[in-house]
């Protein structure tokens, strides 16, 4: 009599969806029974977790879930896309985490790399499941890794070179605690070996915390120290955008990529969609989308990268998280004028309080009020900025931060002089 090994996929998303290729195309799991438990498909997706010899849980799927937490504590086979990946990938891996700026950092990493003819592959959760580049990898090869808390969550790998961006609090309203945050973030150094390396942020505490968990070479980065480059060679803008292009460049040294190589790069990235992206100007007025800004803290460096007068945009729904960082960002002698949107707007404007403030029902609204607005006080010459850095999740609203940043565009685009 033959046995076949039970497979769930719990979370059928793009991650999910990646991982039944990977086992599809795998020889260990040829004949595997597979199952795909999604709350799309049934609402009782959760009941009968005990039934599976393995469980590949996406990253969407929160640990916190009494039924997965019982299971995983119970001693079930839980792994994940990301672990799968760590087990059959070859070459050279590195793992980008933080609570912001993993995107930028993890795009521009990668174009330098590839500028210096490396053998380079971006993907996680950046875009490009990671189980999809596993077949083009060679020995020689360099997988540049977004990862987000939900993927090193219980991971029992960490990346040969780690890197540590600033961390804050954030998805408070899927982790349990900032202490279950920061312990899942962990995952990315806590299982380095001597040989390995980790970058990061030395003047951010949290940074340093889980640097100091790895074994490896610990390689702290200082921005202000940095002389390859300056703020001022860049096409993006803001402080922490700075930071993200000093870490990736640092990295790209450290694998003896050539300044020169790496500088140009930096020079000419305008930016990652939704991410502080220029979208328009017009008569000295710059429109900008962050709409990937899901957190206070992200939305307070929108309004401090910018010298010149701005409007800002921003509301959602509330994730659970301290607005005091946007108290002291309202303070910004640029910002001018504070357009709230969404669920949120009472948090918002008690935060906003050292502002004008107008709130608005709908972002269509928001951003042709921010333009009225700006034409009325605008002067001979003058530069305006209105910024879209929502400071919340979109759920209010949209289906996700893209459709957020997607709209906001095209209302921008629309908009008639």
């Amino acid at each position: 009599m033959f046995y076949y090994m039970r497979i769930a996929i719990l979370g059928f998303g793009k991650e999910g969806k990646s991982a039944l290729r990977f086992l599809k195309r795998t020889p260990r799991y040829k004949g595997a029974k597979i199952d795909i438990l999604d709350k799309k498909r049934s609402k009782a997706y959760l009941a009968h977790l005990d039934a599976y010899d393995l469980i590949i849980k996406s990253p969407g799927v929160p640990f916190s879930l009494p039924e997965v937490a019982k299971s995983y504590a119970s001693g079930a086979m839980l792994t994940s896309a990301t672990a799968l990946f760590f087990d059959h990938a070859k070459g050279l891996l590195i793992g980008i985490t933080g609570t912001k700026g993993k995107g930028t950092t993890s795009t521009l990493l990668h174009r330098m790399l590839k500028r210096c003819k490396k053998d380079a592959y971006l993907a996680g959760n950046i875009g490009v499941p990671m189980l999809d580049i596993l077949p083009k990898l060679k020995d020689t090869s360099i997988a540049i890794l977004e990862l987000s808390s939900f993927q090193l969550q219980h991971l029992l790998f960490s990346p040969r070179i780690a890197v540590v961006l600033d961390i804050f609090p954030d998805h408070l309203d899927a982790h349990e605690s900032f202490d279950e945050y920061l312990e899942a973030k962990a995952g990315i150094t806590a299982n380095q070996k001597k040989q390995d390396a980790v970058f990061y942020f030395s003047d951010n505490a949290y940074a340093s915390n889980l640097a100091n968990r790895s074994r490896g070479k610990r390689i702290s980065i200082q921005p202000d120290a940095f002389t390859l480059f300056s703020p001022n060679d860049l096409a993006l803008v803001g402080m922490h955008n700075y930071r993200n292009a000093v870490m990736a460049a640092s990295v790209a040294l450290y694998l003896d990529c050539d300044p020169i190589s790496i500088k140009r790069v930096a020079s000419k990235f305008i930016g990652n969609p939704f991410r502080l992206q220029k979208v328009r100007g017009i008569n000295g007025i710059l429109f900008y989308n962050d709409s990937a800004s899901t957190n206070p803290f992200s939305t307070a460096a929108a309004v401090r990268a910018f010298e010149t007068p701005t409007v800002l945009i921003a509301g959602g729904r509330d994730k659970g998280l301290s607005y005091d960082v946007l108290r002291d960002a309202a303070r910004w002698s640029g910002l001018k004028h504070a357009m709230l949107v969404g669920e949120n707007t009472m948090q918002l404007k008690n935060a906003f309080n050292h502002v004008d403030i107008t709130i608005i029902s709908k972002l269509e609204k928001a951003v042709r009020l921010a333009y009225q607005y700006v034409v009325k006080k605008q002067k001979k010459g003058e530069q305006w900025n209105i910024v879209f850095s929502p400071g919340a999740t979109s759920f209010d609203q949209f289906k996700d931060y893209k459709e957020r940043g997607k709209k906001f565009n095209e209302i921008v685009k629309k908009l008639k002089i």
